[in-house]
């Protein structure tokens, strides 16, 4: 029987509230705020009612056919000081009721509410995401990025400060400055397993890495770089991984050059799709069923139909083509070839205890 793996890792507080993103260009702030001061004005009007010796309907009905100017007799003989009170009341409250049907009708008219709807789904549906990814910065990178997360069945939040560009992506989407704290909270990062930071300048993508790290340290972060020289800060700001797509673009045109056979295969075996061959990895646990043995022992082929290409060693180092006598360790990265069901085989195989 496996032991059961207890976390010591410490919980973070962190801040348990709804995080309003752009709130001054909120559409509904407006009606929020209007209708707040609608209902302040009624109670202050059914109180002061009530002060003057009005019953609690009488003081109700008495507020609301004033503020709304039915022009109801009243339920009480008024004296001076009701009357003095009712003025009071007309000035303020005529007025704040007008400001909130202007402010409803102005939402109805412009078509916000459809799109109130859709962001407050869309809000529910990240809330309740657990290990996705945050792509910062909807370009060219970034949606191959989340189009290459979503074929591989990760849910992918899209985080842009364009909104116009931004309402392109068919993903989910926090419209804000990822500069800034709270929107990478209502983006979900501390419940995030990685951050892609694919924005137009390497300082930006550097400020989001100090920014996300600082929130989450165990973050796990691969960030976009334009320059060499930008890598090296990019990777002491906390970067675990930093692509240069430059420089991959050159590299893979020189292959296309020298090996064009091999580049079409392990495109094909990583993103096409065509073949039912992939490429896959499993970080081998200190309970596995696996750890300690060697790959002879281990009989993996024979049990799972998986190839092992590679094993990669907690210290970053590769034993490439691996031999029957390499042995398994715990914290190794099996690189493997197969089938989705020989992966999902091995998977399942080195979950044994």
């Amino acid at each position: 029987m496996c032991p059961r793996k207890v976390s010591h890792k410490p919980n973070r507080a962190l801040p348990q509230r709804l995080v309003k993103v752009n709130s001054v260009r909120d559409p509904f702030r407006r009606v929020w705020i209007a209708l707040g001061t609608l209902a302040l004005v009624l109670v202050v009007g059914t109180v002061g009612y009530l002060i003057l010796g009005f019953r609690l309907l009488d003081a109700i009905f008495q507020t609301i056919s004033t503020v709304t100017t039915v022009g109801f007799n009243s339920p009480h003989q008024l004296s001076a000081s009701a009357k003095a009170f009712t003025i009071f009341l007309i000035l303020v409250g005529v007025g704040t009721a007008l400001y909130t049907f202007s402010a409803v009708f102005e939402l109805l008219v412009e078509g916000h509410m459809r799109s109130l709807v859709r962001r407050r789904k869309m809000e529910r549906n990240i809330a309740r995401m657990q290990k996705h990814v945050i792509v910062c910065g909807w370009g060219r990178v970034g949606g191959e990025v989340a189009r290459f997360l979503t074929n591989a069945g990760r849910e992918v939040v899209v985080v842009d400060r364009d909104l116009e560009r931004l309402i392109t992506a068919p993903y989910a989407t926090v419209h804000g400055d990822v500069t800034d704290d709270e929107v990478l909270l209502l983006a979900g990062i501390e419940r995030a397993a990685t951050l892609v930071a694919a924005l137009d300048t390497d300082a930006d993508n550097l400020y989001l890495t100090v920014a996300s790290k600082t929130i989450r340290p165990d973050l796990q972060i691969i960030a976009r770089a334009r320059s060499e020289s930008s890598e090296l800060k990019l990777t002491r700001a906390g970067a675990d991984r930093v692509v240069n797509p430059q420089q991959l673009g050159g590299d893979r045109m020189a292959s296309f050059v020298t090996q064009p056979h091999v580049v079409d295969f392990v495109d094909v075996v990583m993103h096409d799709g065509s073949l039912r061959f992939r490429l896959g990895e499993l970080v081998i646990s200190t309970d596995s069923i696996l750890a300690g043995k060697s790959l002879r022992s281990a009989h993996l082929r024979d049990q799972t139909g998986a190839l092992v290409l590679a094993i990669r060693r907690p210290d970053g180092s590769f034993v490439t083509n691996p031999t029957p006598e390499d042995a398994i360790k715990a914290g190794d990265v099996l690189i493997s070839v197969g089938t989705e069901e020989q992966l999902r085989a091995l998977a399942d195989f080195a979950a044994r205890c």
